[in-house]
């Protein structure tokens, strides 16, 4: 027997529970819909004005920033991890990483994408 022939049983048995779960809610949930229902709800708060506002770049900009080197730093922890065993070779490589982030951080910087006023 091939050793896929267990994971098409469970795709199969995966697919049967999820058609029997989507169809029992279909049919057991509730139906009535008003124009309540169709409303955005935003924290309990009557909506207000369009739901399309536009956010400034800075916004953005910072939440890229946070996300590119908070992932960056996950990254220094395997390497504090194994410190002893990578020896010299090891140091060496994540100076390089940390001179890349510094690089970054002080572009980011002088660019000013790092101001909110």
């Amino acid at each position: 027997m091939s050793p896929f022939v267990s994971v098409a049983i469970l795709w199969v048995f995966s697919a049967i529970i999820v058609g029997v779960m989507v169809s029992a809610s279909m049919l057991l949930g509730p139906q009535g819909t008003n124009q309540v229902k169709h409303d955005p709800f935003e924290c309990g708060n009557a909506p207000s004005g369009s739901a399309f506002g536009r956010f400034s770049i800075r916004f953005y900009m910072t939440a890229i920033l946070f996300i590119l080197f908070d992932v960056e730093v996950v990254f220094l922890y395997p390497w504090a991890i194994l410190f002893r065993e990578l020896g010299l070779f090891g140091l060496f490589e994540m100076m390089t990483f940390m001179l890349v982030l510094g690089v970054g951080l002080l572009y980011a910087w002088r660019k000013g994408a790092l101001e909110w006023d």
